[in-house]
């Protein structure tokens, strides 16, 4: 059991943890603490349930724990819970235990199947029990459930990082032994954050389930994607069991037999099971305790003294002066203002270097974004032949005309022009949320002002929508006064006189040279399994040319492939696949790629996808069913050179 002063730590650590909780900060300090990841349904509830002897956790379909419970096991003669929400309050009745972990989850999440990263901590007193703190976390999922978000697996891996990635924190990767252990969702995750295994303890569950003739001996006995901590086998209830209400204690009694009778885990029996479980777990946690102890108190140390210094600052501070009060609001407004103004400029202290935001965003909602929206407008050549042949016959009428009425232009143009409205708004829509956005982020340092940080956004943001209405107005108006006049004499119409100087200026451009648009990392996605299967390259988009490398220093040249006669379409993607895919494919119907009709191209996320589709629209490389007169081409471009100085104003209005 080890030292028994260090094993008193345990519980010290945990008041540790509850005074944080209580503040609603961990005071930048990495307290030494065990995870529990796992996919859903792979028995960590079980295994928790086990190491009290009481069912007191959530069960049911889909998402059931939704809130990371911080479970503190504390050996003691007398068996009660007691929760931080709670103080004062024993519960001696665990199913009372179960439902108030409910009905507090259901309060911060709603009843909708929701997540939130704020802990529920929990105290279990009990003779059974090691001194031990594990912090439960949601099971990973991957499809929504019921009015839970679309993207409720990025949400969920975004909470489990804020824990799994601190170097204190030790992982107890649950995974069934009936499924395959190369697809663990707790080893995968395992893996990526801690690639040497040295923080990870594997547990295997359902032994008892798996397929006859099979068994997970080389598993168990590390031979088989080993930890340095090892693994051990467990055996839970089944769900019939569970419905039956079994007593965990015969369930206990039960996992010891199949261990000692079992052929391939016979001679493994002595460390195996939950009560060697919990054991282990209470060592490791002891010597983990041990191990970070110099370095969290030097840390608490270091922060003591500066809130010391900090405390000085305020000695002779008066809270109920009202000027004080005043200033700080004031100096607070005027912070939240610089720091608005630095986002959308792009400079200031903090800048974020794992997404596009503030002004950086908005710039690309311009130049890529928007442009795109606009190529989108379908209008193929042939319906268009159509619409005019039809628009001229119905302006003559009865007589045969023997010249084009100028009616039958304007009637066209003024219906293409029309188009724009609609992405023109969509387009306001997008800059609207980004500053919206941009407000949330600035307001974060408010956050110990929950009262001043709410009213703030809600004030500053009811004024960007005010303006919202008066921006589409100034939209709608740029729109209609293309619509009013069409000036066939302006010096870029493109009638028969200028077409040809138009053509052989664009073929001087082209010739120009070869400028590389656009690099980045896409994953080729229809290559078949025999021939490798979908692998990511480096891309290199240039005026004239589609390359893709190895790897982004460029040395070993894969394909190149020229842009002449490509387009691209999207393709939905599968019901397996998580990517967003697009395909460039030859309008000649010749093969792209080899022998492959279509190149389809994957990322993770569609604003990537969107942001490649807008890069080839440089490259002039357009989507399927694209057309649009050249006219019509010079009105949006100088719509857009209107539109973007007219939101530019709007942003220092």
């Amino acid at each position: 059991m080890g030292n028994r002063g260090m094993e008193d730590m345990i519980p010290l650590v945990n008041q540790l943890q509850d005074a944080f909780s209580s503040l609603g900060q961990s005071a930048n300090l990495d307290l030494p603490q065990i995870a529990v990841v796992g996919g859903q349904s792979a028995g960590k509830s079980s295994v928790l349930e086990n190491f009290v002897g009481k069912d007191f956790l959530p069960r049911g379909s889909g998402i059931v724990t939704r809130r990371p419970l911080v479970l503190q096991l504390i050996t003691c003669p007398t068996e009660y819970a007691e929760f931080l929400h709670c103080k004062g309050k024993k519960f001696t009745d665990f199913d009372e235990v179960r439902q108030e972990i409910e009905a507090e989850t259901d309060r911060v999440t709603g009843q909708n199947k929701g997540i939130s990263p704020v802990p529920i901590n929990l105290r279990v007193y009990s003779p059974n029990v090691l001194n031990l703190t594990l912090v439960d976390l949601p099971g990973m999922t991957k499809v929504p459930v019921g009015d839970q978000p679309a993207d409720i697996e990025h949400q969920i891996r975004e909470m489990l990082m804020q824990f799994v990635t601190k170097d204190n924190c030790l992982l107890l990767a649950v995974s069934p032994a009936n499924s395959d252990l190369a697809n663990s969702d707790a080893l995968k995750i395992a893996k990526e954050v801690d690639p040497q295994g040295l923080r990870t303890i594997g547990v295997i569950t359902k032994l008892d389930l798996m397929d006859e003739g099979t068994d997970a001996r080389d598993i168990l006995e590390n031979k088989l994607l080993p930890l340095r901590r090892g693994y051990i086998g467990v055996v839970n209830r089944s769900q019939k069991d569970i419905d039956g209400r079994k007593d965990i204690n015969a369930a206990l009694q039960a996992e010891r037999k199949f261990f000692l009778s079992h052929p391939a885990y016979r001679h493994l029996a002595d460390r195996m099971g939950t009560a060697f479980l919990q054991k282990v777990l209470n060592q490791q946690l002891t010597n983990h305790i041990r191990d970070t102890l110099p370095g969290l108190r030097s840390k608490l140390q270091s922060q003591l003294l500066s809130i010391e210094k900090e405390v000085e600052e305020y000695k002779n501070f008066r809270p109920d002066d009202p000027s004080r009060k005043t200033k700080a609001l004031l100096q607070m407004v005027q912070q939240f203002a610089v720091d608005f103004e630095k986002r959308i400029e792009g400079s200031g202290d903090q800048i974020d270097t794992y997404e596009l935001s503030g002004g950086a965003k908005i710039n690309r909602i311009f130049h890529e974004r928007f442009p795109f929206e606009l190529v989108k407008l379908e209008s193929d050549e042939k319906t268009l032949r159509k619409e005019i042949s039809y628009a001229i016959k119905n302006i003559h009428g009865i007589r045969t005309g023997l010249f084009t009425p100028d009616m039958a232009f304007e009637t066209i143009v003024k219906r293409l022009i029309s188009q724009l409205k609609e992405p023109s708004q969509k387009c306001v829509d997008m800059v609207i949320s980004e500053l919206v956005n941009t407000v949330r982020q600035c307001t974060q340092k408010l956050a110990q002002y929950p009262m001043l940080r709410e009213e703030m956004e809600r004030i500053v943001t009811q004024h960007i929508r005010d303006r919202e209405s008066r921006t589409k107005d100034q939209v709608m108006l740029l729109i209609d006064i293309e619509l009013a006049y069409m000036n066939t004499n302006h010096e870029d119409f493109i009638g028969f006189a200028n077409a040809q100087q138009k053509s052989s200026q664009m073929n001087k451009k082209k010739a120009a040279g070869n400028q590389v648009i656009r690099k980045g990392w896409l994953t080729i996605n229809n290559i078949g399994i025999m021939k490798g299967g979908a692998k990511e390259y480096w891309f290199v988009l240039t005026a004239e040319t589609l390359s893709w490398y190895k790897d982004d220093e460029e040395k070993e040249k894969k394909y190149m492939l020229p842009v002449d006669n490509l387009k691209l379409k999207d393709i939905e993607k599968s019901f397996m696949s998580s990517k967003h895919i697009f395909a460039l494919f030859n309008t000649e119907h010749r093969n792209v790629y080899k022998d492959y009709r279509q190149l389809e191209l994957a990322s993770e996320s569609q604003e990537e996808v969107d942001s490649w589709k807008a890069s080839f629209l440089r490259a002039g490389v357009y989507p399927e069913l694209f057309f649009l007169s050249s006219l019509s081409l010079l009105l949006l471009s100088s719509l857009l050179s209107l539109y973007i100085c007219c939101c530019y104003y709007y942003n220092y209005y």
